[in-house]
């Protein structure tokens, strides 16, 4: 991305006029912070494979980190709508930078605050809505992905006190996490949540390198040693694969407003590049082809706006169901990931240089159409909740 960020965002179907006030000064003071703070810095820090922690200070100030969490928690008590514009706008910026706020709010405040004890929600939230405290969240496993029930990570009661053991992979904000919201199996065998702090004996965080995708987030292990975990440190009141599904739930339904982001964002540098690429004497936005590929952006892309505004709507009132987020987040990751392909292709060569977001985006959303569920494994939702018929066993 150039270093003056142009960004202007698409709105085919006058969809601002669906929002309130309030959710147009809130997606403004985001957009703000993207475009003084992350798009100057984001190439460089990808490039690197690198995650910008000054970064964090300002994604606590933009309501990014819970912002659904009630006020007395520390949390600016919005509605999944808002939720859902934050995202977005910081998912234009970068998926990885996205991710991070994600897993604070939707797979560590929110289990805190679903799952916890007052003493917990009293003691943690305030502090992980600030960004004085950062989490991350501990279900997948190196043998154990799209298949979270079948996880080994156990604990068992020693006293005054929880023998933690196993491993977890692919965790975001592990490098530098204060916190784990980890799911693991009690001596039953049934899956419960306990909060690890940094520092306890045995815990550690190994990063993960070498990856060509979401390059500017800090992504590691969990592995639990023989690690004692006070037993006010389990979430009392779930039990099950429902408690990280539950999570999970809310965190898919920010991918699908952030994935968006991208796509509108590739979709806004495409056509201001069409219009200013000269070729055969005339902007290239001029031929057919370039126009075909622009006016099918913008068509699926308004399409996924009006499928996740409809979304946020049942969200804020309760009544969204596990299977349409789903939909809405396989719908969102594919719409983007597809948009920055053709996208890429309008800006021929450059295309490919970090002098443009376009690259960064399709490789992240790699990533992006994988985790919180595979592409696949929510195709397989959507079955199961149309037809009855369970096609993952």
């Amino acid at each position: 991305m150039p270093k003056n960020d142009l960004y202007e965002a698409p709105d085919y179907y006058l969809l601002d006029e669906l929002l309130s006030d309030e959710h147009k000064l809130i997606r403004q003071s985001a957009r703000d912070w993207v475009k003084k703070e992350l798009s100057p810095i984001i190439e460089d820090y990808a490039q690197r494979a690198e995650f910008p922690r000054q970064l964090l200070k300002g994604l606590a100030e933009i309501g990014a980190f819970g912002p659904t969490i009630p006020v007395e928690y520390g949390g600016a008590g919005l509605d999944y709508i808002a939720y859902g514009i934050i995202m977005q706008e910081i998912e234009r910026g970068d998926s990885g930078i996205r991710s991070t706020a994600s897993v604070q709010g939707s797979l560590v405040m929110y289990p805190i605050y679903a799952y916890g004890s007052e003493e917990q929600r009293k003691k943690y939230l305030p502090k992980l809505a600030s960004g004085e405290l950062m989490g991350c969240f501990g279900l997948t496993e190196p043998d154990h992905g799209s298949n979270p029930g079948g996880l080994t990570t156990n604990f068992k009661d020693a006293g005054d006190h929880y023998l933690l053991n196993g491993a977890k992979m692919w965790i975001s904000n592990a490098p530098f996490a204060d916190i784990a919201v980890v799911w693991a199996k009690n001596e039953g065998g049934k899956i419960q949540g306990l909060i690890v702090e940094r520092g306890m004996g045995g815990f550690t965080t190994p990063e993960t390198h070498n990856k060509w995708s979401l390059r500017a987030s800090a992504t590691g292990e969990l592995v639990f040693d023989n690690v004692k975990v006070p037993k006010d440190n389990l979430l009392p009141n779930v039990s099950g694969l429902k408690g990280p599904l539950g999570c999970l739930n809310q965190a898919r339904y920010g991918i699908a407003w952030g994935a968006i982001g991208c796509a509108m964002d590739c979709y806004d540098t495409a056509l201001r590049y069409a219009k200013e690429r000269v070729q055969f004497g005339k902007p290239i936005a001029g031929f057919q082809l370039q126009q075909k590929k622009l006016a099918e952006m913008i068509t699926e892309i308004t399409k996924a706006q009006l499928l996740v505004w409809r979304l946020g709507v049942l969200k804020s009132e309760n009544r969204a169901t596990a299977a349409q987020i789903s939909m809405a987040k396989r719908n969102s990751v594919e719409t983007a990931i597809t948009i920055a392909r053709e996208a890429r292709q309008i800006l021929g060569g450059m295309g490919i240089t970090g002098d443009y977001s376009i690259m960064r985006h399709m490789m992240n959303l790699e990533s992006v159409i994988t985790y919180e569920g595979t592409h696949d494994i929510h195709l397989l939702i959507t079955g199961m909740d149309i037809t009855g018929q369970d096609a993952f066993k």
